[in-house]
């Protein structure tokens, strides 16, 4: 007959084992979504935000090259309109020359030396004669070479101006091409990105921090910032939409799919939530009380309970959830729970933000 304490140590023991395997079998499962899912969701995230920063400097070259071939054929159609000036004053100069010409004909300074030597009343009367000829002569060819010069100047300078637009304009052309190379690569990052944020909307849990190597900027020396850098607004708080029967709770930011998005202040990250109407979520409590949310992101960069700064991205914009397109929901409540929220927009410029 078996022993009724050793039947009573068995029972816990055997729990005890249960347990440990059921731990094992957990972490497993919790190991193989981190390497295949986590891991490729966050190398898709740091893809996306390098290749909106590329996108982003390619666009600014681009236009910065644009305005400078703007400027270059501004100049050139300035020295066009010179050197057609000074063509202009090349053919009167020629006239006047001609019409001298034709004077002096006429007063006798076509005669031979001799005779202007017989005819003239007087020697001073030569010399002055002589002298003014010579003054006109001399002033109308300095004149003549002196445009001359001018205009292979500024035909030079045509060349040089015409020359320089064209090499403006194949450098637009090739960063014309390397920004939509840039941005094929950055739809298909960005695909990827939502397809995995979505995979875990549809499991209902988060698949980890996107830590995006956020560059240390000294110019969030205000306490409140805007949720995005660059934006649209789109809907805005109390409208009227078929995805909301009481009023749109927040305001929507128009933005691309893994734009960074930023904490507007200080505070302690509540809730991280990949589930819902919102699919991926942040909502961050701040010293003052009220609570932001920040909705159908692709990517969460902030874990719950981490501490955030000013300006701090907390994660990258998507459109999962009930969204009809890529953007930002952003949101400023009184609670952490839905229903408590005021206009956005009123909030941020109580604290010095105008969107």
């Amino acid at each position: 007959m078996r022993s009724p304490r050793r039947h009573a140590l068995l029972v816990p023991a055997l729990l005890c084992a249960l347990a440990v395997l059921a731990a094992g079998s957990t972490a497993a499962i919790g190991d193989d979504v981190d390497s295949g899912g986590s891991g490729g969701s966050r190398g898709a995230g740091a893809e996306v935000a390098r290749l909106l920063q590329e996108t982003s400097v390619a666009t600014h070259q681009y236009e910065e090259g644009r305005r400078e071939a703007e400027a270059q054929r501004a100049k050139a159609r300035r020295l066009e309109r010179l050197l057609a000036r000074e063509r202009r004053n090349i053919d009167v100069l020629r006239d006047e020359l001609g019409r001298i010409a034709r004077a002096q004909y006429r007063s006798g300074g076509s005669l031979p030396q001799a005779a202007q030597m017989l005819l003239a009343e007087s020697p001073e009367d030569l010399m002055r004669g002589q002298h003014a000829l010579w003054q006109a002569d001399l002033a109308l060819n300095n004149t003549v070479i002196k445009s001359r010069r001018a205009e292979t100047q500024l035909a030079a300078d045509e060349a040089k101006a015409s020359a320089a637009w064209q090499a403006l304009e194949r450098r637009n052309a090739r960063l014309a091409e390397m920004k939509r190379g840039i941005e094929r690569k950055l739809e298909a990052a960005q695909w990827t990105l939502q397809g995995r944020a979505e995979a875990s909307v549809a499991a209902g849990s988060c698949r980890g921090a996107v830590r995006l190597g956020q560059r240390k900027r000294k110019s969030f020396t205000r306490a409140w910032v805007a949720p995005v850098e660059t934006y649209e607004l789109s809907a805005g708080f109390g409208s009227g939409g078929a995805y909301w029967a009481n009023g749109h709770t927040g305001q929507d930011f128009a933005v691309d799919i893994g734009t960074p998005v930023r904490s507007v202040g200080e505070g302690r990250v509540v809730k991280v939530s990949c589930g819902g109407a919102f699919g991926v979520e942040v909502v961050v409590r701040h010293p003052n009380g009220y609570y932001t949310q920040y909705a159908h992101l692709s990517a969460v960069a902030v874990d719950q309970g981490e501490r955030v700064a000013p300006g701090q991205w907390v994660g990258q914009s998507g459109t999962t959830g009930n969204s009809t397109g890529p953007h930002l929901h952003f949101e400023v409540r009184l609670t952490p729970y839905l229903g408590s929220g005021v206009d956005p927009l009123e909030w941020l410029a109580e604290h010095g933000v105008r969107l």
